[in-house]
C-alpha cells in the first residue's frame, strides 16, 4: 500500500513538471500508463509475445470493443479459470435465467462422459433469441448464412439432461432451450467457439469430469452479445482456461445493439489460436 502511494505521488509530480515544462501530453500519458501497469486507452492488461493472443481482466468484458484484424478471442485472467473443483457435486447444468430485455446470462454444466452425444442427433431448433436478424451473404466466394442459433453449452456435450439441467437418461442434448441460446456469428459458433469446446470434449472422453461455465457479454442493453465469456476447470485441473470469445464474422459489421449487419469487406479477424 505504501509502494503504490508513493508511485502515485510521483506520477502525479511527473504530470505536473511535465505541464509545466510543456511536454507533449501523450508522452505523460504512456509514462503513467507504464507506471501504473496499465494501459489507460485500452483494457488489455498484458500481451501473449509469442502467438499475439490478448490477456484481458474478466471485470473489462463489457468494456472491450473489437478492431478489426485483432485475434478472435482474448485470454482471461492469464488464461487461468476461477472457478472451483470442490463445486463439481452432481452431474447437472444451471440454467442462469433470462434478464429483463429477455437475453442469455450464463450456463453452468458440471459435465462428465455420459454427457457426450453426437451431433448428428441434433433437429432443427425455432427459438428467436434477441437481435436475430438472419440474412445470407457472399464474402470472399462463399455463401453464408451469417447467424447461428448459438448454444452456451454446446449440444454434444449436453447429453441426458432435461431443459432444467437435471440428469434424464430418456433425453438427448439441449434443443431450443431460450435459457441456452443465443445470437452468434456463423465465424464465432463454427470456428472460435470450436477450439474450447472440443477441450472440453476431449477430456470427458477419457472419462474425466469438468466445470463448463459459459456467459454472454453484452454493452448495456444491447441485444446481442459481444462476445462470450468461457471458463473450464476439470477435476484433476488437467484442463483450465479461461478465454473471451469475440462475437464477429469476417467481411460483416454488427450493430450489437439491434443486431442488424451489413456487408463490409474491411472487418478482418485473425486466426491466430493457441
Amino acid at each position: 500500500m505504501k509502494k503504490r502511494k508513493a508511485t502515485n505521488w510521483l506520477v502525479t509530480l511527473f504530470v505536473i513538471i511535465a505541464a509545466l515544462l510543456g511536454v507533449n501530453r501523450q508522452s505523460v500519458k504512456n509514462y503513467i500508463d507504464q507506471e501504473l501497469g496499465q494501459n489507460l486507452s485500452e483494457q488489455i492488461k498484458t500481451t501473449n509475445k509469442n502467438n499475439g493472443i490478448q490477456n484481458v481482466k474478466d471485470d473489462n468484458l463489457r468494456n472491450l470493443t473489437f478492431k478489426s484484424g485483432g485475434t478472435a478471442y482474448l485470454k482471461v485472467n492469464g488464461n487461468k479459470s476461477t472457478l472451483s473443483t470442490a463445486a463439481w457435486k452432481i452431474n447437472k447444468i444451471s440454467y442462469g435465467s433470462l434478464d429483463n430485455l429477455n437475453r442469455t446470462t450464463m450456463v453452468t454444466g458440471y459435465l462428465e462422459r455420459r454427457n457426450l452425444v453426437r451431433s448428428s442427433t441434433r433437429t432443427s431448433q425455432d427459438w428467436r433469441p434477441t437481435g436475430w436478424h438472419q440474412k445470407a451473404v457472399s464474402i470472399n466466394g462463399r455463401r453464408i448464412e451469417i447467424l447461428n442459433r448459438g448454444h452456451l453449452l454446446a449440444y454434444s456435450i449436453t447429453g441426458k439432461f432435461n431443459k432444467d439441467g437435471q440428469y434424464d437418461v430418456n433425453e438427448l442434448g439441449s434443443l431450443d432451450n431460450p435459457k441456452n441460446l443465443a445470437t452468434q456469428t456463423e465465424f464465432s459458433n463454427q470456428k472460435t467457439m470450436q477450439i474450447f469446446e472440443e477441450k472440453v470434449r476431449n477430456v470427458l472422453e477419457v472419462n474425466k469430469k469438468v466445470i463448463y461455465q459459459v456467459s454472454t457479454v453484452f454493452k448495456n442493453k444491447d441485444l446481442m452479445p459481444i462476445g462470450y465469456h468461457l471458463q473450464a476447470l476439470s477435476t484433476d485441473k488437467s484442463l483450465d482456461f479461461n478465454v473471451f470469445v469475440w462475437n464477429v464474422e469476417p467481411g460483416i459489421k454488427f450493430d450489437y445493439a439491434t443486431g442488424r449487419s451489413r456487408i463490409d469487406r474491411s472487418m478482418k479477424v485473425s486466426d491466430s489460436t493457441e
